[in-house]
């Protein structure tokens, strides 16, 4: 037995031999792990930071810090309450009521609520859209279709063109023949080279999307459509599709650039800005962001409203009404300011930009 304890002690004595040098072995790589972690830290952060530094230095360069000299705070005096006014009509045209809501409680703004209510039916409108529910969007252009006429839309027959196209998609064509000959007739007159490309996709209907009219099957006629009806239904209400702050926010921050440069140099060269309410350059905004004048009297210089509408003359030239009643002096005859021609009030018509 004693030579047995023995032998056991000197395996026990030799294991604890081995895992002391094991432990120390693993501390030593441990260590080594810690040790290079740190390095590869140190190396990374210098890297890092050479970076930012060298980001900093171009943005230093390529921006001015100081933008007020570019701005004129005069133009917001005492005029909280029209800014305030946007800011919550910018949340109603995006759809976010309860946004809305909230800051017209807190400014205190008396904002009508039919304007919430007919925009809350376009959002309606424009999901249903959106899930190819064409239904709504039709009914609401038919109670709207002389409007829509007089504006000169298409979205009218534009909704009745892509819901005749749904049914040959089901397969439906019998349903798609008849709504064809219920629907477009109505638009003959405007629409006749369409009404005969979707008479003629009639007989593609089980393979339309290899057929000449598969173009009636891309999915951006849907975007088309949800803008069309946007921009439609801002148009009825007297507004613009885009909201105004939006258009402001985006020209302001394309034009900016600009104008600092424009201002550094009027200001090294000790001038200023002129009084009147333009800018001493040309900013390049894209043409949808333009806006002007639709029209411009050349005779009084008055720009058109609707109670001075612009009226075309027998010859075509255009001035607004009140101008041609001064010229006329009620029945009379008289010669247009800009040619020969002679013609009597009653002549003239009004157009629409």
């Amino acid at each position: 037995m004693d030579s047995i304890s023995k032998e056991f002690s000197k395996v026990e004595k030799k294991q604890q031999e081995v895992a002391d040098s094991t432990i120390d072995n693993i501390d030593k790589i441990i260590n080594e792990i810690q040790e290079a972690q740190k390095r590869l830290e140190t190396e990374s952060h210098k890297e890092l930071q050479k970076v930012i530094i060298r980001y900093e230095k171009i943005v230093d360069k390529k921006w001015k810090n100081d933008i007020t000299i570019a701005s004129n705070p005069e133009v917001f005096a005492n005029k909280e309450k029209v800014l305030n006014t946007t800011v919550a009509l910018h949340f109603i045209r995006e759809g976010r009521f309860e946004l809305a809501n909230t800051f017209i409680r807190e400014a205190q703004l008396d904002i009508p609520n039919t304007i919430q209510t007919q925009f809350h039916e376009m959002y309606q409108i424009l999901g249903d859209i959106k899930l190819e529910k064409l239904e709504p969007a039709i009914e609401w252009a038919r109670t709207k279709s002389k409007e829509l006429e007089k504006r000169g839309s298409t979205l009218e027959f534009e909704l009745h063109r892509q819901r005749y196209v749904q049914l040959l998609i089901d397969n439906r064509r019998e349903e798609a023949l008849v709504y064809a000959k219920k629907k477009f007739p109505l638009f003959h007159s405007r629409h006749i080279f369409d009404i005969k490309r979707l008479m003629c996709a009639l007989a593609f209907s089980n393979r339309l999307s290899t057929s000449p009219y598969k173009d009636l099957l891309s999915p951006d006629l849907w975007i088309e459509l949800q803008n069309k009806f946007m921009r439609d239904f801002c148009n009825l209400l007297g507004m613009s599709s885009e909201s105004p702050l939006y258009i402001s926010v985006t020209v302001g921050a394309t034009a900016l650039p600009t104008i600092l440069k424009m201002a550094t140099i009027m200001k090294e060269k000790k001038n200023e800005w002129s009084q009147q309410d333009e800018l001493p350059v040309e900013v390049p905004l894209p043409d949808y962001m333009r806006y002007h004048s639709i029209f411009a009297c050349p005779v009084s210089k008055e720009q058109s409203t609707e109670k001075n509408p612009p009226m075309m003359l027998p010859c075509g030239h255009v001035i607004c009404h009140e101008s041609l009643n001064k010229l006329s002096r009620g029945n009379s005859r008289f010669k247009c300011p800009y040619c020969p021609h002679e013609s009597i009030a009653n002549q003239a018509l009004r157009i629409y930009f």
